[in-house]
């Protein structure tokens, strides 16, 4: 049975069905991505942060920590994605005037993408601070969850357009 779909999409056999794509074969390659997100946050809950006075306590720090966590559970949340050698990952937050925005940057060396798991961290990061702060902002909402930049690897690096990161 033929691993790739005539559509060439590389988690689809070419009966359909979903597979975990075989990187055996590939080099072990340095590779980075960076995934950004954010936090719309009423002002009061804005106030909060800047004032340390969110009820639950530190929520900037427990999102960061959260979303670093998260890198090292990618493979169990994301079915297809295939655990890797985690080597460093940060995740900053920035308080804006209308709420948080989150970055997170993975780097490994092996042999496929690290852009879930950059994701995976903001994405969870983001979950973690709206549960910090909903006692102040029952309406928080996180948007903006994207892949900002990516290197190493076969097809090289990638940046947003404008993204400085």
């Amino acid at each position: 049975m033929s691993d790739q779909s005539p559509s060439g999409l590389t988690h689809v056999r070419a009966d359909g069905t979903a597979h975990m794509v075989d990187v055996s074969a590939k080099p072990v390659t340095a590779r980075e991505a960076s995934a950004a997100g954010r936090v719309l946050l009423s002002p009061a809950a804005v106030a909060a942060l800047r004032d340390g006075t969110v009820p639950k306590g530190d929520a900037l720090a427990v999102a960061r920590i959260a979303g670093i966590q998260a890198v090292k559970r990618t493979p169990e949340l994301v079915p297809l994605a295939h655990p890797v050698a985690v080597h460093a990952v940060t995740v900053d937050l920035t308080v804006t005037d209308d709420g948080v925005d989150l970055v997170a940057t993975v780097r490994t060396a092996d042999r496929t993408g690290i852009e879930m798991e950059a994701l995976t961290a903001v994405a969870v990061g983001a979950l973690a601070l709206v549960d910090m702060v909903k006692a102040v902002d029952k309406h928080a909402r996180i948007t903006d969850v994207r892949v900002t930049a990516k290197s190493g690897g076969r097809s090289g690096d990638w940046r947003e357009a404008g993204w400085a990161g």
